[in-house]
């Protein structure tokens, strides 16, 4: 069985860690599991009931519901910006968790990582992320957590996929997160 997850990062930096992190998630993942990044986070307009209508769904809306669709489950990336989730991620949730009750997040499993400056990680804004993934319909598999302090320094010279305790984690998640993805 092959299982597709769809990385969505919360950060729009173009050198964000949880990017780096990502993409190391994705060169770890075993052979029957393809992960892919979804780039256009920052093209989503903020949610708004009235421009979501048959008639009227951005196109960058619909893409991120297809590509969704298409998913078995998901990997948010977390950063933590003023002690909390970040707009562009809370956003992405926000239009995945559409139509109210079938939502391309609804049911499938999704876990949330990542890396923040701080010493603890970004684990607020990860919980948050947790919160808002799962109100919205989303299996969040509680097992993996992963929340990476430092990442300005530990970083700063070496990526993700360079440091033997990340890929050692990440392979983890990654491992936890597919075996909760029913055939």
């Amino acid at each position: 069985m092959s299982v597709k997850i769809l990385a969505l990062v919360g950060s729009l930096r173009s050198g964000s860690h949880n990017r780096q992190l990502a993409e190391a998630a994705r060169s770890l993942a075993p052979s029957d599991v393809e992960i892919e990044i979804f780039d256009g986070l920052g093209d989503l307009p903020f949610y708004n009931e009235d421009i979501d209508t048959e008639a009227d769904v951005p196109a960058a809306a619909t893409r991120l519901r297809e590509v969704a669709g298409a998913a078995d489950a998901f990997l948010l990336f977390a950063p933590e910006y003023n002690g909390t989730i970040p707009a562009v991620l809370k956003n992405a949730i926000d239009w995945l968790s559409r139509p109210f009750g079938s939502g391309a997040l609804s049911g499938k499993p999704t876990a949330v990582i990542g890396t923040a400056f701080g010493q603890y990680g970004g684990v607020w804004a990860q919980d948050e992320a947790r919160k808002s993934a799962g109100i919205a319909g989303a299996a969040i598999v509680d097992e993996v957590k992963l929340s990476i302090p430092g990442s300005m320094t530990r970083f700063a010279e070496t990526h993700p996929a360079d440091d033997p305790e990340v890929v050692e984690q990440l392979t983890t998640a990654i491992a936890k997160l597919t075996a909760n993805v029913s055939a």
